[in-house]
């Protein structure tokens, strides 16, 4: 959950008063801090996970499936141990945006050593258990829920809780403010900020799932909820509306961090991962349900981006720019909008603010990651403590944090903190979180696996940031792993380095070119030409069973490499390799969709329910009964057919037709990569 500083926090006039203060000496700290670590290397790989939890309270007498507000009295139980000092913690504790959830990440980093994935799903379990031994009451249970199906309806919480659309912190017509976290302030100044700065409450509309008995057209009746004008302008016909930071950051994700060797390597990290972005965002989709509706989508990106989207009316371009405005193409939770390790491929317009970008190209930053964060620092501070405005940039990094924290997007690149022994890390934030620990084990492993075939092999993944862009829409559809269709690289296995952050492409301005260069924000002509030349048959657009199984002799498929690349290292012991194995097979099976995702799986229970009236409403009833059934099989009390009982009683490892196709191509390109000391067929 980013920086939790804690102190007096500042209302949103204070606040704006230090903006400039805060991005001048954000800037400061992170200079400060480059010139220090940037020929840091030797780091071994760590990595780690963070999944997010929600209270639920199930009730069989009343048949309701409640949120249970209860993370203020859990969390420092929870946290005791910590508190105290006890070493060697095989789990930790942190606060989340709700009070009805929890995030909990392994006491310590994994390591580089295959065994570590063995430990992943027991790490899990053992949180799981743990926030369950805190939980008072019959009925009381801990899920791994994407979104609430009925998070902002009427009595959604327990204890009830009344919004109050025209005073508080988000003034909401559906979400109270007893739902945000009280412990913390930044959850809160976050949410009243981000309301008053872009001088209007937020607002999400979510298309409304068709069915054959929703109204035509769907217009939800929102007098009811007491709503302004304000609201009922804002709210779109045939959509789902939310108007609260609670509809967003109250949802739950799974996020993984991996330490790189040097900066170098974290560059290429966040690169190569993030086409992959779009691709395990459709995977891992969970969320068809928002506000007690059924929507014509599968995943929470969109609600997120629209929930904390603090830009007014003139940054979105609905007005004409006043002096010193940016106009910004997305909210501060988004997809990314630069590679970092070469700008081949960089082929949207990235705003930036160009005395902060010269600011860091005389401190002998590169062009790439001075607009990096130049585009980073074009944003407003959103949460400023009394106690943080005065820090020392030479040791402190809270300036730094406020903005690079804030920044919500699918990948983040993240310094070394101040004095600590924590490197260069990248963190691959898309994924949604799953049932059961068997799942978010098998995704976290899955990434894991990724970053050391991307190291290792020397994968080239990248494409045109505009398709990502487009890969990023399309991820978010209903049913996107069987329907939809992805722009990927068709040719990803190479025998040389896919671009280290001294990029010799000729369109990039490296390290060692004068400061005036790379001072606009459209990309070059010459480059433009680069990527349009590169367009020409490099990149094809494929279904994620194409992308993930492999496509015949054109596309060799990625579980299919991550074979080659087990069948490559020395320490796979049989008990690790069987372990990836069922992970693998939960992660082909989904792209193939012999598994349904979990937004499937949610949707089709919905929608075949007796008491479902086909109109596209999630009731009470069928809630309940949906929660109960997710905690079945949380629990592992439910087979989950469809989502979970095929793979997990497969005994032996699984290799589809496509993979077979593909073998031949994948030893074509790796023999020599793999030192397999055979000539390539």
């Amino acid at each position: 959950m980013g920086l939790l500083s804690e102190g007096s926090a500042l209302s949103w006039e204070e606040t704006q008063k230090y903006a400039d203060h805060v991005r001048k000496h954000g800037i400061a700290q992170f200079i400060n801090q480059y010139n220090k670590l940037k020929d840091r290397t030797g780091d071994c790989l760590l990595w780690g996970d963070e999944v997010e939890y929600m209270l639920v309270k199930l009730d069989p007498e009343a048949r309701t499936a409640r949120l249970l507000l209860d993370a203020p009295r859990i969390l420092p139980e929870l946290q005791k141990d910590e508190n105290e000092g006890v070493k060697d913690l095989s789990v930790l504790w942190r606060p989340e945006y709700a009070a009805y959830m929890i995030e909990g990440t392994p006491g310590k980093p994994y390591g580089h050593r295959m065994a570590n994935f063995n430990q992943v799903e027991a790490n899990m379990k053992v949180r799981r258990q743990q926030v369950e031994s805190q939980l008072l009451n019959p009925g009381e249970t801990t899920l791994c829920l994407t979104s609430f199906p009925r998070l902002g309806c009427p009595n959604f919480s327990e204890p009830l809780a009344q919004p109050t659309p025209t005073e508080g912190t988000t003034r909401s017509l559906f979400f109270p403010d007893e739902a945000i976290f009280p412990s913390h302030p930044r959850f809160h100044t976050l949410s009243r900020n981000i309301r008053q700065r872009r001088k209007a409450k937020v607002a999400i509309n979510m298309p409304i799932y068709r069915d054959i008995a929703t109204p035509e057209p769907f217009i939800e009746d929102l007098s009811k909820y007491g709503a302004d004008q304000e609201s009922l302008d804002a709210a779109k016909p045939d959509h789902v509306y939310m108007d609260a930071m609670g509809f967003g950051m109250g949802c739950s994700c799974l996020q993984m961090t991996f330490q790189a060797v040097n900066l170098n390597e974290a560059r290429v990290l966040y690169d190569q991962l993030t086409p992959l972005c779009p691709i395990i965002m459709a995977l891992s989709a969970a969320s068809p349900i928002h506000r007690g509706y059924l929507c014509d989508t599968d995943c929470r990106w969109n609600v997120i981006a629209a929930s904390v989207d603090d830009r007014t009316a003139e940054e979105r371009g609905e007005k004409p720019l006043k002096e010193n405005q940016f106009q910004i193409n997305k909210s501060r939770y988004d997809s990314i909008d630069s590679y970092l390790s070469c700008s081949k491929y960089n082929d949207i317009n990235v705003v930036y603010d160009r005395e902060i970008y010269q600011k860091l190209r005389d401190a002998g930053i590169d062009h790439l990651l001075a607009q990096h964060f130049a585009h980073l620092f074009i944003r407003d501070p959103v949460s400023l403590f009394k106690e943080k405005i005065d820090q020392d940039d030479e040791t402190d990094t809270d300036h730094f944090e406020n903005i690079q924290s804030t920044n919500w997007q699918t990948m983040r690149f993240k310094p070394p903190p101040p004095g600590s022994p924590i490197g260069w890390r990248v963190e691959f934030r898309p994924c949604e979180v799953q049932l059961t620990d068997f799942e978010n084990a098998a995704f976290v492993v899955f990434i894991v696996l990724m970053t050391r075939v991307i190291l290792s092999f020397r994968l080239d993944q990248l494409i045109p940031i505009s398709m990502v862009d487009e890969n990023i829409k399309t991820a978010q559809q209903k049913d996107a792993v069987r329907t939809g269709k992805f722009w990927y690289r068709k040719d990803i296995l190479t025998e040389f380095s896919p671009g280290f952050a001294d990029c010799t492409c000729s369109c990039a301005p490296g390290p060692n070119i004068g400061n005036g260069a790379g001072n606009t924000d459209v990309h070059s002509d010459k480059c433009k030409d680069l990527a349009a030349d590169d367009q020409d048959g490099k990149f094809i657009k494929m279904t994620i069973n194409e992308i993930i199984n492999g496509k015949g002799d054109t596309f060799p498929g990625l579980i299919p490499i991550f074979k080659k690349y087990l069948e490559s290292v020395d320490d796979c012991d049989v008990e690790t390799n069987c372990t990836i194995t069922q992970y693998l097979n939960l992660i082909s099976m989904r792209a193939s969709g012999e598994l349904m995702t979990t937004a499937r799986y949610i949707r089709e229970f919905v929608t075949q329910h007796p008491q479902y009236k086909k109109d596209s409403v999630v009731s009470e009833e069928v809630n309940y009964d949906l929660m109960c059934e997710c905690a079945r099989i949380t629990q592992g009390d439910s087979e989950a057919p469809g989502l979970l009982k095929d793979v997990l009683t497969m005994t032996n490892e699984r290799v589809p037709d496509a993979m077979k196709k593909t073998d031949c191509l994948i030893n074509k390109k790796l023999g020599c990569a793999l030192k397999c000391g055979e000539s390539c067929p």
